[in-house]
């Protein structure tokens, strides 16, 4: 009888050896950092990983995590220096390096994403503001997230956060600044493709009106050269008829009077009211052209 309440005894008090040492150890993994609070007020900070001790039933240990966290901020309005409006998206990376300051200020990770955004939002506007909208969209932004990082650092320093990194992921211009500016910028290249279309007319007009220039000048060369040769042509034609008409003047005649024949004979209506000894027809009743023979008792020199 004995023997079994010792045993019982044995088989309680190993079950509690082992309850209080489960509870006096603890272990940090190397992503996490641990603070050992005592009835609520921390009494340790373990920030190297590994197997480590606390009084069972009265200390409490805490988790931190050490790794870079990341701060995502909501896209806010921010005033430029020249009184543009910007919509910047910026976000920050941040690592906890006081882990006891972090716990008595904030508390948890949400809290310090809370407070974070806060600060990373006063540190934006009072950079951009001061600031122009050119500066921030082009030419000094890297310096600019430098001087955002800077001061979020310093500010966050007192809840034992080190700001790592800041980035601006995007600055623009409103959406209705943006389509002001994009009709705009419609309007500009209307106006130069209209100025473009302009100059091109007025070259066209340009080389049209030289080229009809040149032709004219063209053509009145072509018709005064032709004028020219067909002066030339009828002046040797003429001299041709007059040596013909020299040498034969009957045959010339006869030439002639053909030609006026074939000339005013074209048509099948041709109609003439003349009179039959008309001399325009005196091939027709004497082909050799002859002197008629004067009449029977007719005086001499008569016809």
């Amino acid at each position: 009888m004995k023997s079994g309440i010792s045993g019982i005894v044995a088989l309680i008090l190993l079950v509690a050896a082992v309850v209080i040492g489960y509870s006096s150890v603890f272990t940090v993994d190397q992503t996490q950092q641990a603070i050992v609070v005592r009835l609520g007020e921390p009494v340790r900070v373990v920030t190297e990983p590994g197997l480590n001790f606390k009084a069972p039933f009265v200390d409490t240990v805490i988790n931190i995590d050490k790794r870079i966290l990341d701060l995502e901020n909501p896209s806010q309005e921010v005033i430029a220096s020249d009184q543009k409006r910007l919509v910047v998206d910026a976000f920050a990376r941040y690592r906890i390096k006081n882990a006891l300051r972090f716990y008595q200020s904030l508390g948890s990770i949400q809290a310090a994403n809370v407070q974070m955004t806060t600060l990373l939002n006063a540190a934006v506007r009072r950079v951009l503001g001061e600031v122009t909208f050119s500066h921030v969209v082009r030419d000094e932004r890297a310096a600019l997230m430098g001087r955002i990082r800077d001061q979020l650092d310093k500010e966050a320093e007192g809840y034992g956060i080190s700001v790592v990194d800041v980035r601006i992921r995007r600055a623009d211009l409103p959406e209705s600044n943006s389509q002001a500016v994009y009709q705009r910028m419609q309007t500009e290249r209307q106006r130069e493709a209209a100025e473009f279309r302009a100059q091109g007319a007025q070259k066209a007009q340009e080389i049209r009106s030289k080229a009809d220039r040149e032709a004219t000048v063209i053509i009145a060369e072509a018709n005064s050269k032709a004028e020219q040769t067909r002066g030339e042509g009828d002046g040797e034609r003429n001299r041709i008829f007059a040596e013909t008409y020299g040498k034969d003047p009957d045959f010339f005649a006869f030439y002639r009077s053909m030609g006026a024949y074939e000339a005013s004979l074209r048509t099948n209506d041709t109609r003439y009211l003349l009179r039959p000894d008309s001399d325009f027809f005196r091939y027709f009743s004497n082909p050799a052209n002859k002197p008629a023979a004067p009449a029977a008792g007719a005086p001499a020199g008569s016809r």
